[in-house]
């Protein structure tokens, strides 16, 4: 069974490395097509036969990916459509009225807005309206009005639907074109400006870029070459429908180097990353060497909320693989004295030159003012910021304000979002948001943050756009999720029985029913299995598993129930290794340690053929000897110096006796004369520092209640002017500055002679020490981690279907069919389009009305 879960799996990765990995491979394959910006190119008219699309293909992606509910567009984390779907939805259900194609199919759309209208804008009012939203909807209202398609809102969103209105023209009325405040810039929506709007032809023009798109926006170029012709737009256009040709992205060119990234990241997201070893560190090697060298970077093709985005995700990928990068290694080319280079920055939309990885924005106040206004547009490569300081080195005082900048941003969007303000396409992305600002990264585990991607309805989603996020195509991101959820149920059922096979050890030791004291047998297997993506380590997880049950069990007898003639007892047989005079609960401890040293260090033997027993038990003696010290502390009421508290604490939380022998057995395994107390590396004292002081931190109140002795108490009682507070500061302090020295030992070569698996062991068993006690005393407790477990170990991942929609009244025969062939409406000869009594004058370019205020109130659309 075993063997056939994990040839099902080597089968979908061998596909999945031919189909998304392979040099061949088209990067636009990984990104969901935008239905908005395939319906514009969908209305172009072919210039040497006007009745008929010049982009028939674009057509075609139309008739043939209207969801089962009626609407084109996404589903969001809930497994809903979202408000992006409605101007989506009509603008392809305008591209197929113009064609007079497609007759069911629009009669189907019209059905979904009529029954979802209210559920998707009904919590929309003109304050909490996306500025996006407020352009584009209504004016694909109007355009649908234009062509005979009567778009039918629910009375009960009456007002709503002017708001929307009302507050487009307060947006035309406030912003410029083009201008330094806002971003998205106004022009980039030009298919959604009314035709009276005060601009002309050279306001387009002269904004093209020099592929001939407008900032990069098919639907927007598309509507700039309807009205002008212009022979730049049209080879834009027809570039991008050759590559493009199931469905155009919502951005183009894209960064195809990004792209890439984003798959890495998604592999990494799903647990994955350990099947694409070698594709993954081919792809950084180049990612690296073109940050090296700036001749090799991708010029003028990125937005800065787009660049952000790519910076910041290759610091992420590029310093937890191995390589040195600074966030700031770089020098912006260009004159801070220029007062014109920020809006330049911000507009041109070429960015030749970059300041390190991704702290160029914090270098001009103004481009930070930029990013704030606009932070919904930004939240996505602001969210990638944040992610990207959780790996601060010393020294990386960029990062810090950085992490500061991001994390008052994202506080702010959800924030907002509460109070229902300028809602994220994604409902669920505020969850994910809340994520990362609530649970540090050190203090997460491996194997359930794997879980949570896959269960996140959003792990497609990337980083905003005009008029929705980026995603990763649904093909490719659904077949990654079948591997990741195939991969997650073989580790789940591995686990599962590796976790029977300890508890059956625990008990034939005697170390689960001693009586006294804490049996967490589930709990330090459920610590070394989540911690680490190692599946294939049975044995390494096994024995960290092991000793953590004797250690748990050895510091409770010291703790609670030895007398000092027990503890001198048995801290003595450790030293001399003899269990001579040992009875009881010490004669059970020194047996299960005695058998488990024994059987490394056969093992060790085994593989290397060197004896490293005594090295183990030297470890074991060490760690035991502080226990002992400890233990007198507390019972004869010593106080020592912190300092001198400290130096034995790191020892007796015994993370280093966890990690060391376990390393011995990694490939490539660590020197066995490390294991030597007197030549611990310094990534090794960290490890042991910084589990003690997470511990003080949480647990003084309880050992103050006890009579035992804490480094925060120590301070406090040192320092009589400070309160405990400032103690606790003190040892955080201390923590962060330890943390950002492990996180470079353990991420970055040169600092010691360690393997890369046993740095980054030393590193998973910190993120587990930092999980316990992130904000309590969690192994203290009976019932925090139970939950966790069962998601580890025992619940199905769930990867669950979208939920069904409202129902509607079904499909309405409105409109004459057509079959096999599109037909040019007749209507579109006319330039202008009188609308009733109010002389509503239609956009030359895209046909949109405009209406001299106030707009709203004189829209003639139906209510019901």
């Amino acid at each position: 069974m075993e063997f056939s879960k994990s040839f099902n799996i080597q089968a979908l990765v061998k596909t999945i490395k031919e189909e998304l990995l392979s040099d061949n491979n088209d990067p636009y394959s990984f990104i969901a097509p935008s239905a908005y910006d395939t319906a514009w190119l969908a209305m172009v008219p072919d210039m040497s036969e006007p009745c008929q699309p010049m982009f028939k293909n674009c057509l075609d992606w139309v008739l043939s990916n209207q969801n089962v509910e009626g609407f084109w567009g996404e589903y969001d984390g809930h497994g809903m459509p979202t408000i992006e779907c409605l101007p989506a939805t009509i603008a392809c259900m305008i591209a197929l009225k113009r064609w007079n194609a497609g007759e069911t199919i629009i009669d189907k759309g019209m059905a979904f807005i009529e029954a979802n209208a209210e559920k998707l804008i009904g919590e929309i009012y003109d304050s909490n309206c996306p500025r996006w939203f407020a352009i584009v909807f209504p004016a694909m209202v109007e355009m649908a009005q234009i062509n005979g398609l009567e778009i039918i809102f629910p009375d009960r969103i009456k007002r709503v639907v002017m708001s929307m209105f009302y507050k487009r023209e307060q947006i035309l009325e406030r912003e410029e074109l083009v201008d330094r405040y806002h971003y998205p810039p106004l022009l980039s929506y030009l298919e959604a400006l009314p035709a009276l709007y005060n601009f002309d032809q050279e306001d387009a023009l002269k904004h093209l870029h020099a592929d001939g798109s407008l900032f990069q926006s098919p639907s927007a170029t598309a509507s700039a070459f309807m009205a002008t012709g212009n022979k730049d737009c049209l080879n834009y256009l027809q570039t991008l429908a050759q590559k493009c040709t199931h469905g155009v992205p919502q951005t183009y060119p894209m960064d195809e180097e990004l792209l890439k990234l984003c798959m890495v990241n998604q592999l990494q997201r799903l647990g994955l990353a350990e099947h694409f070893n070698q594709e993954i560190e081919e792809l950084l090697q180049q990612v690296y060497r073109n940050y090296m060298n700036q001749e090799s970077w991708p010029k003028g093709t990125n937005s800065m909320a787009t660049q952000l985005y790519k910076d910041s995700l290759a610091f992420c990928l590029l310093r937890t693989h191995g390589f040195r990068v600074s966030p700031c290694m770089m020098v912006l080319n260009y004159a801070s004295s220029d007062k014109h280079c920020v809006f330049l920055l911000l507009h041109s939309f070429s960015f030749s030159f970059f300041a390190g990885m991704f702290c160029w924005f914090l270098l001009e106040e103004e481009v930070q003012d930029q990013i704030e206004s606009n932070h919904e547009y930004f939240s996505g490569a602001i969210l990638n910021v944040y992610r990207a300081t959780d790996l601060m080195f010393p020294g990386d005082h960029e990062l810090e304000e950085a992490r500061s900048f991001s994390r008052k941003l994202l506080e702010k969007t959800i924030s907002m979002g509460n109070k229902d303000q300028h809602p994220v396409p994604f409902p669920s992305f505020h969850s994910v948001i809340k994520h990362e600002l609530r649970f540090p990264w050190m203090a997460r585990l491996d194997h359930l943050e794997h879980r949570m991607w896959m269960e996140e309805k959003n792990s497609s989603g990337l980083w905003m756009g005009k008029t929705s996020f980026h995603r990763l195509s649904c093909l490719h991101n659904d077949k990654l999720k079948q591997l990741a959820v195939k991969n997650y149920e073989f580790r789940r059922t591995t686990y599962k029985s590796e976790l029977e096979e300890l508890t059956r050890w625990s008990k034939s030791w005697g170390l689960s029913d001693m009586g006294f004291g804490r049996e967490k047998t589930a709990y330090c297997y459920f610590a070394v299995a989540a911690s680490t993506s190692l599946p294939q380590d049975s044995e390494i997880r096994m024995m960290v598993a092991k000793s953590a049950i004797v250690i748990t069990v050895a510091d409770d007898f010291y703790d609670v129930e030895g007398s000092l003639d027990d503890l001198e007892k048995i801290t003595d047989a450790v030293q001399r290794w003899d269990a001579k005079g040992l009875s009881g609960h010490s004669k059970t401890i020194f047996d299960a340690l005695d058998s488990l040293v024994n059987e490394l260090a056969r093992k060790y033997f085994r593989q290397h053929g060197t004896d490293i027993t005594n090295s183990l038990r030297d470890i074991w003696s060490e760690t035991f000897a502080s226990w002992f010290t400890e233990a007198k502390w507390s019972k004869s009421g010593f106080l020592p110096a912190a300092e001198e508290y400290l130096e034995t604490g790191m020892t007796s939380i015994a993370s280093h006796t966890l990690v060391l022998p376990a390393s011995c057995f990694l490939s490539p395994s660590m020197p066995d004369y490390k294991l030597n107390p007197a030549q611990y590396e310094s990534i090794t004292r960290l490890l042991m520092v910084i589990p003690r002081l997470l511990n003080d931190i949480q647990s003084y109140k309880k050992e103050q209640k006890e009579g035992k002795t804490n480094f925060v108490l120590l301070h406090s009682k040192e320092n009589p002017e400070a309160d405990i507070e400032d103690s606790i500061a003190y040892a955080r302090e201390i923590l962060d500055r330890k943390k950002k020295e492990l996180l470079e030992h353990a991420l970055t070569d040169g600092f010691n002679d360690f393997s890369k698996p046993c740095r980054h062991l030393h590193l998973s068993c910190v993120k587990v020490f930092h999980m316990f006690f992130d904000s309590s005393n969690r192994y203290d407790s009976n019932t925090e981690m139970l939950q966790d477990i069962q998601k580890a170990f025992y619940i199905p991942v769930e990867v669950g279907a979208p939920k069904p929609l409202l129902p509607h009244s079904g499909s309405r025969q409105r409109y004459p069919t057509v079959v096999a062939s599109y037909h040019f409406d007749q209507r579109y000869k006319n330039r202008i389009i009188r609308l009733a009594e109010n002389s509503v004058v239609s956009h030359p370019i895209s046909g949109n009305p405009y209406m001299k205020m106030p707009m709203a109130p004189k829209l003639k659309f139906c209510f019901m």
